[in-house]
């Protein structure tokens, strides 16, 4: 039976993204409330149960009864990479858009996001353990440097990308080179393959980087270094991937090593100065999405002369 709808109309989507500390999480709710819809995280961190103030996840009280998915659906210390992202998150889009729901999308891991908009499919191709051990050997017997070398040779860009100590990931890039294949396949479509609207929030740098130094102040007297212990206690181990997030890595080893007030203070310090590091590399990574919508919230009396203006914009788009 026919609906007098096109078979292959794109599913709807809003997309509201920028670097971290830049506000997203409460203009997504405020948007969420106004369009009545639901939010879906596009944060990597946000997935993982117990991991709460060092990846700033939203609690209860902030959702305001804005039902939110992609957070807290796995144990801490699980893995999660694009992939699943991919699979679960395209699920949910065709679902909320079914019950006439047009979805928001909030987050800054920009890889997560584009790789969703412009339908970059993963190479499955598995790993080759032989392989991997030949180049730690050479590692061990030449270096480091002599290795990420040859990753300069076939992989000019990701030997500029990962420093020479990011030896795992160096590893796996030429495991990718070796066994033929990409990590995303880049074909790319002409058009992104939801009908999206892209928003992104964009401080001038200096309001940025407080921002996040405030934020980061902010973690440390909620407790960070006890939901830390917490999660050690708990025998969550100190090298899974969730461990290795700003906010979690900087402090372990003033909890597990060289425990001290100053030892943490340092620690503190230096999330600061990764989340700032951070903060830059999503600006350069969101420079290659030409179709994101900026707006600058310094030039917004308040949050909501901001979301008005946001709102206005999306109507226009819903309504073109």
């Amino acid at each position: 039976m026919s609906t007098g709808e096109p078979q292959n109309k794109k599913e709807k989507l809003l997309v509201l993204l920028g670097p971290t500390a830049s506000g997203k999480t409460q203009l997504s709710i405020e948007l969420a409330k106004e369009l009545h819809t639901e939010i879906i995280s596009g944060d990597s961190m946000l997935v993982y149960r117990g991991f709460d103030i060092g990846s700033a996840k939203p609690s209860a009280a902030e959702m305001s009864g804005i039902r939110h998915h992609m957070i807290d659906i796995l144990p801490p210390a699980a893995s999660f990479n694009l992939m699943d992202f991919l699979q679960q998150v395209k699920a949910l889009i065709t679902r909320l858009n079914q019950e006439h729901k047009i979805p928001v999308l909030a987050g800054g891991t920009g890889l997560y996001i584009q790789s969703l908009l412009e339908g970059y499919e993963l190479n499955r191709q598995c790993g080759d353990e032989a392989y991997r051990q030949k180049l730690e050997r050479l590692a061990e017997e030449k270096g480091r440097v002599f290795v990420h070398q040859m990753l300069s040779e076939v992989n000019p860009q990701a030997a500029k990308r990962l420093h020479p100590n990011d030896f795992r990931r160096i590893i796996r890039a030429l495991e990718v080179y070796h066994l033929g294949g990409e990590h995303i396949s880049r074909q790319r479509a002409p058009e992104l393959v939801y009908d999206a609207y892209v928003a992104g929030l964009m401080w001038q740098r200096s309001a940025l980087y407080g921002r996040i130094n405030q934020r980061v102040e902010l973690m440390m007297k909620q407790g960070l270094t006890q939901e830390i212990r917490s999660l050690l206690a708990a025998g969550v181990p100190a090298d899974c991937q969730a461990m290795k997030g700003i906010g979690y890595k900087e402090l372990l080893p003033a909890l597990t090593e060289t425990f001290s007030s100053e030892a943490i203070a340092q620690a503190a310090a230096k999330i600061q100065q990764n989340s700032r590091h951070f903060a830059k590399r999503q600006l350069t990574w969101y420079r290659r999405m030409p179709y994101i919508h900026w707006y600058q919230p310094e030039l917004y009396t308040d949050l909501q002369q901001l979301k008005q203006n946001l709102l206005w914009d999306i109507q226009r788009w819903l309504n073109r």
